[in-house]
């Protein structure tokens, strides 16, 4: 392979087209076309990685009824609210088909971030099934959403979270950077009707989280369901 056929391998491969069509196109092997594509994206890769920059965006998703509430305040989403628990993934593409997926398990009604996994590395099979696996549990399934609304959905409900007295999960400091920079920006609107709603969780400290709102917020002030009287 010539130094004219490799740099027409990048400008074919640059318009999306196939390792395959590429080799038919030039008279190679695909295996050929297939090994320098890898080679070029594990060399950029790597590149970047010691530069400190992050890798691509390869997409940001959000549960459907988690982004119709924030971005765009869906007026049926609104009505039928049962629950403020959203779940956003953030992916980036680490060579050639290879990804590398964080996801962050938000209650934006209150407690802000209540669990994060990642990054986590992924063939492209893989990784499809990951994110097939992560929305199993919600109904409506997820929509693409830009690196901006995923960062202003985690970082606003952490934001959020932490006005009423409550910090992120343990490992966001392993999952934060895989977000990118952020403004601090957020103009989403967290809570439910303007208030603080704690659902009470399997493994939550219910009066931990009840004392802590009614430090911060005020007796009567808040909403709960779940749990006991206080």
């Amino acid at each position: 392979m010539n130094p004219e056929e490799q740099q027409e391998i990048l400008k074919l491969r640059a318009l999306n087209v196939t390792p395959k069509q590429i080799a038919r196109k030039l008279g190679l092997k695909a295996s050929e076309v297939t090994a320098f594509i890898k080679e070029q994206a594990e060399q950029t890769a790597r590149a970047k990685a010691q530069t400190g920059e992050l890798p691509p965006i390869d997409k940001c998703l959000a549960d459907t009824r988690c982004a119709k509430r924030l971005l765009f305040e869906d007026s049926d989403s609104l009505q039928n609210e049962i629950g403020g628990l959203g779940l956003v993934l953030v992916a980036r593409t680490t060579g050639y088909n290879r990804y590398s997926v964080c996801t962050y398990l938000l209650d934006y009604w209150c407690l802000g971030l209540k669990d994060t996994i990642g990054p986590r590395d992924f063939n492209s099979n893989k990784y499809l099934e990951f994110v097939q696996n992560s929305y199993m549990n919600f109904p409506q399934g997820y929509q693409e959403i830009t690196l901006e609304q995923a960062q202003a959905i985690v970082f606003g409900a952490i934001d959020y979270a932490k006005s009423l007295g409550f910090s992120p999960h343990r490992d966001f400091e392993q999952s934060r950077t895989h977000l990118g920079e952020w403004n601090g920006e957020s103009q989403l609107k967290f809570g439910r009707a303007g208030r603080p709603f704690y659902i009470s969780g399997p493994y939550d400290n219910f009066q931990r989280v009840i004392s802590t709102l009614e430090k911060t917020v005020g007796v009567g002030n808040f909403d709960y369901f779940g749990g006991f009287e206080v």
